[in-house]
């Protein structure tokens, strides 16, 4: 399956590890990312994602991050189609730089689209055109949990 973790994603492994939601979120993207290494799913990468995980102020996220570039099957570079879309997905609400990664997962033909920020999560529901999970919702659906 061809997916796209937003950098909200990415950084969940570095936030407060105390609180249950994070840390359950953190393992559930840490088990998709195994996934990812072992050939399971593939990784959409982005040129928003590259530029957002670059004002990082802290090089040793930034560059762990970065590290995933080097496993994603698709890049997705700066494209009118992009921006076009963007905007779209802004007059629905949804943050500048949430819409970028949306675009960005649509213009690649993403199958799920990953992020921990509920609002996005909430706002993308209802658009046909994406499937939009939390990690543990992802998880759930890539290892099929529920059909059995």
């Amino acid at each position: 399956m061809l997916i796209y973790l937003d950098l909200c994603c990415f950084n969940r492994p570095f936030d407060d590890q105390t609180q249950s939601r994070i840390r359950l979120e953190t393992e559930a993207k840490l088990v998709i990312q195994q996934h990812i290494r072992d050939g399971r799913h593939r990784l959409i990468w982005s040129h928003i994602l590259q530029y957002e995980n670059s004002l990082n102020p802290f090089i040793d996220r930034r560059n762990s991050i970065s590290e995933w570039r080097k496993y994603s099957a698709v890049t997705v570079s700066h494209s009118d189609q992009l921006i076009n879309l963007s905007k779209e997905l802004i007059k629905l609400g949804i943050k500048e730089y949430d819409a970028l990664h949306v675009a960005a997962a649509m213009t690649a033909s993403a199958e799920l689209f990953i992020t921990t920020d509920d609002r996005l999560a909430k706002k993308l529901k209802s658009q046909a055109k994406l499937r939009c999970s939390l990690p543990w919702d992802a998880l759930a659906y890539l290892e099929r949990w529920y059909e059995n």
